[in-house]
């Protein structure tokens, strides 16, 4: 394979196609908007048509009509051409930057088949890591019967653990023996779409590692936390949550992200305005992913046969934590200590400390970590999880014990 490039053959394939998918998208809502102004349901008692008529209908119909041919001509046309020029390393750059576009609409792009869409690995030295017991001995000749699994979160990367002086997986390695091994996956899909194929993901893994696996330990940020819950919840038939003793959540929202709840009331709002409606659509844009941050859904049935974008009640299931299981959650908050303004208002920039230390009112629901098992960090943001020498302390005080 040839040098890291920041530019792969395939992303002109991917970006025409999401460019081809995009024009249409964005003329349907010029076109609502339009038909909003000409026949608005203020004046009319009755809800705009959505399309335009006459000349205008025409010309927005030939623009979907042209978007639509360029976007099958690029899947025709371009396949062949990337596949004679080859694969490519990746640089940390292009990861992170399709990384982003997979959590905000890797559900499209894995919909559409588009080549920039992340199919789920597990990885080491930022290459995926085939799933042989050959190839793992190969690729990690010092392979120890503990393995750590660290799962990245909404928009992120496997390199997002190794971008500090605190390298979390490297020193767990070196003080502690575990082999780490890092998953990356497309956050833009359903949490639980993406916990069922880690489940059968970590079965192979632990089928073919080179020695017999004595412990897997889980440690997720942010979303990877929840990724992590919902792939031992569908995996509790297969042998390697046998391997399971702990677990440990960063700033994971198990209750939910109040920025989610509030796009999406944003959402209804603008579309509760007249002339204003069809920009409520762009919201329609988010990713799977990001609305299951609404309340931190884990299973199909948290979203299955409902309209995702419309608000309402927390209709998960509650999941307990796994049985048997001792689990360690830290949360961050920007404030110098509990309940002070930057606490209460801000919290860590995204999760609320109380989400994160998997606390709720209902009782069915909170997940009762053991006090011993809740550390807050303070002063810092969600990020700064990644990256801190009391989260340090605190992971290797406890994967030590």
């Amino acid at each position: 394979m040839s040098n890291p490039t920041h530019v792969h053959p395939v992303d002109f394939h991917g970006v025409a196609r999401l460019a081809a998918d995009a024009t249409g998208a964005v003329t349907d809502i010029v076109e609502a908007m339009h038909a909003s102004i000409v026949h608005p349901s203020f004046l009319t008692g009755s809800e705009a048509p959505g399309r335009a008529g006459g000349i205008a209908g025409l010309a927005y119909s030939s623009v979907r009509g042209v978007a639509g041919l360029i976007g099958r001509g690029v899947d025709l046309a371009l396949p062949p051409l990337t596949s004679r020029l080859g694969q490519r390393a990746a640089t940390p750059e292009r990861d992170t930057i399709v990384s982003i576009l997979n959590g905000v609409v890797g559900d499209h792009l894995a919909d559409t088949n588009n080549p920039l869409a992340i199919t789920m690995q597990l990885r080491r030295h930022g290459v995926t890591l085939e799933l042989r017991r050959d190839a793992i001995a190969a690729a990690l000749p010092r392979t120890s019967r503990r393995i750590a699994l660290f799962l990245h979160g909404l928009c992120g990367t496997d390199a997002q653990w190794k971008r500090s002086a605190f390298d979390y997986p490297n020193a767990l390695e070196r003080d502690l023996g575990f082999t780490p091994v890092y998953l990356r996956y497309n956050s833009g899909l359903h949490v639980s779409t993406n916990g069922r194929t880690l489940a059968v993901l970590l079965e192979t893994l632990v089928d073919q590692w080179p020695s017999p696996v004595d412990e897997l330990v889980l440690i997720g940020h942010s979303m990877g936390g929840l990724v992590a819950r919902s792939a031992f919840e569908q995996g509790l038939a297969l042998s390697w949550t046998r391997h399971v003793r702990r677990m440990a959540f960063l700033g994971t929202p198990h209750h939910g992200a109040p920025l989610e709840r509030g796009g999406n009331f944003f959402e209804e709002v603008v579309g509760s305005v007249p002339l204003a409606g069809p920009l409520a659509r762009l919201g329609r844009l988010r990713s799977a992913g990001v609305t299951d941050l609404r309340y931190g859904n884990l299973v199909d049935e948290d979203w299955h046969g409902t309209d995702r974008f419309v608000r309402g009640e927390d209709r998960r299931r509650p999941v307990p934590l796994p049985a048997g299981v001792d689990c360690f959650a830290l949360a961050a908050t920007t404030g110098a200590r509990r309940g002070d303004t930057r606490d209460r208002l801000v919290g860590d920039g995204l999760v609320p400390v109380a989400s994160a230390l998997g606390h709720h009112r209902d009782a069915r629901r909170d997940l009762a970590f053991e006090p011993s098992r809740q550390h807050v960090v303070y002063s810092t943001h969600h990020m700064g999880l990644l990256r801190h020498a009391d989260v340090w302390d605190k992971l290797s005080a406890w994967l030590a014990s």
